[in-house]
């Protein structure tokens, strides 16, 4: 008997997930839960509310937090109109996470040459070790993206981390100068 009531209590508990449920003890001493209010005359209720179950989804997915540690990738930017656009909204469809870098600031400029080879060409991709990419060519990055696992679209409800880094400090002067 004892079994009985507690499948028939659990059936019901599965059954008011994201519901109101009631408990409440009748006049022969027996103990009720239900999905509605008890009878009048019954003095003693509990009102039980159970939470929804769901599954947290605005975190990045778990390939995509791979793919980051595996093969960051880095955009070098500037106001260079339609490519940089047209990049930074390929990595947005695909919700990829990415570092924005600017090579006009002083303190990207060295790095920038180094792996650009000494051209000035933005947009500039950087998938981890994997590949960099000069220009916007949105098949050559897919292909990259694609080869470092990351997502070809984005999961719904999560919006791709930019990170932009803080300017460098200026060197700090010596008084009386």
């Amino acid at each position: 008997m004892k079994m009985l009531i507690f499948i028939l209590l659990c059936g019901m508990a599965a059954a008011a997930v994201g519901a109101e449920m009631y408990r409440w003890v009748d006049e022969k001493g027996v103990v009720n839960y239900t999905p509605y209010p008890p009878p009048a005359n019954i003095k003693k209720v509990e009102q039980k509310k159970f939470g929804s179950n769901t599954v947290q989804t605005s975190e990045v997915p778990y390939g995509v937090q791979q793919a980051v540690k595996n093969f960051p990738v880095t955009l070098y930017t500037t106001d260079c109109g339609e490519l940089c656009k047209d990049g930074k909204a390929l990595l947005a469809k695909r919700g990829i996470p990415y570092t924005e870098k600017n090579p006009q600031n002083a303190d990207e400029i060295e790095t920038f040459k180094k792996i650009a080879g000494g051209e000035m060409v933005v947009p500039l991709l950087i998938v981890g070790q994997l590949k960099t990419i000069k220009g916007f060519q949105s098949n050559e990055w897919n292909s990259a993206l694609d080869a470092a696992g990351y997502p070809s679209t984005a999961a719904p409800g999560v919006k791709p981390k930019v990170t932009v880094p803080a300017p460098a400090a200026p060197p700090a002067t010596a008084p009386g100068k």
